[in-house]
C-alpha cells in the first residue's frame, strides 16, 4: 500500500490524477452544448427518463412489499408502488405536459446544486481554484430564479437551455480545478527533483 502525500499548503494530494476532474469537465461541457442545441429534445428526454425510472421504482416497491414483515409495511409499499407507476406512466404517456412539472424540479435542482457548489467552492483551498466552483453555484442559483420567473410558459425550451448552460459552466469549473491540480502537482514534482 502506498502512502499518499498531500501538500498541506494547497490540500492537493500529489498522487491525485488531475485528468479525472479535467475529463469530467470536458464531458459536462459536451453534454451542456448538446442540451443547449436541442432544448426541447433534452426536456422531453428528461421527462421520458424520469417516467421510466418512476415505473422501475414502482416495481421495486412492489417487489419489496412481499418481503416486508407485517401487513402495514406491505400496504405502504403497495401504495408507493401504485403512486410511482401512475406518475411514471403519466410522464411516459405525455412527456410534454410533464415538462411543466419537471421545470419545477429543475428549479429546485439548480437552486440546491448552486448552493452546494457555492459552499464547496468557498471551502476549497485558494490554489485549487475553488472560486470557479462558487461562481458556478451562483450562476446555478441565478438560472433557477430566471426559470422560476418564466414558469410555466418557458418550460418547453428552458429546461434544456438552462441545464445545458449549467452543465457547461460546471464543466469549465471542473476543467479549471483539474488545471490547478496539474499545475500544483507539476510544481511539487519539479521542487522534489
Amino acid at each position: 500500500m502506498t502512502d499518499t502525500v498531500a501538500d498541506h499548503s494547497t490540500g492537493i494530494d500529489s498522487d491525485h490524477d488531475w485528468r479525472v476532474p479535467a475529463g469530467g469537465g470536458v464531458l459536462l461541457v459536451v453534454l451542456g452544448v448538446l442540451a443547449i442545441l436541442f432544448p426541447f429534445v433534452t426536456g422531453v428526454s428528461v421527462s421520458l427518463l424520469l417516467g421510466a425510472l418512476l415505473v422501475i421504482g414502482g416495481f421495486a416497491h412492489l417487489a419489496h412489499a412481499f418481503s416486508v414483515p407485517g401487513w402495514t409495511g406491505s400496504v405502504v409499499q403497495l401504495i408507493l408502488a401504485v403512486i410511482y407507476v401512475i406518475a411514471g406512466i403519466s410522464l411516459l404517456a405525455n412527456p410534454v405536459v410533464g415538462l411543466t412539472t419537471l421545470t419545477l424540479l429543475v428549479i429546485a435542482y439548480l437552486f440546491v446544486a448552486g448552493v452546494f457548489e457555492i459552499v464547496a467552492g468557498l471551502s476549497m483551498p485558494r490554489e485549487a481554484n475553488g472560486l470557479w466552483i462558487a461562481v458556478s453555484g451562483v450562476i446555478g442559483v441565478l438560472l433557477a430564479g430566471l426559470l422560476w420567473a418564466g414558469w410555466p410558459s418557458t418550460a418547453l425550451w428552458a429546461i434544456g437551455v438552462l441545464l445545458g448552460v449549467n452543465l457547461v459552466i460546471s464543466g469549465v469549473a471542473l476543467l479549471s480545478v483539474g488545471s490547478a491540480e496539474r499545475r500544483v502537482i507539476s510544481d511539487e514534482t519539479a521542487t522534489a527533483a
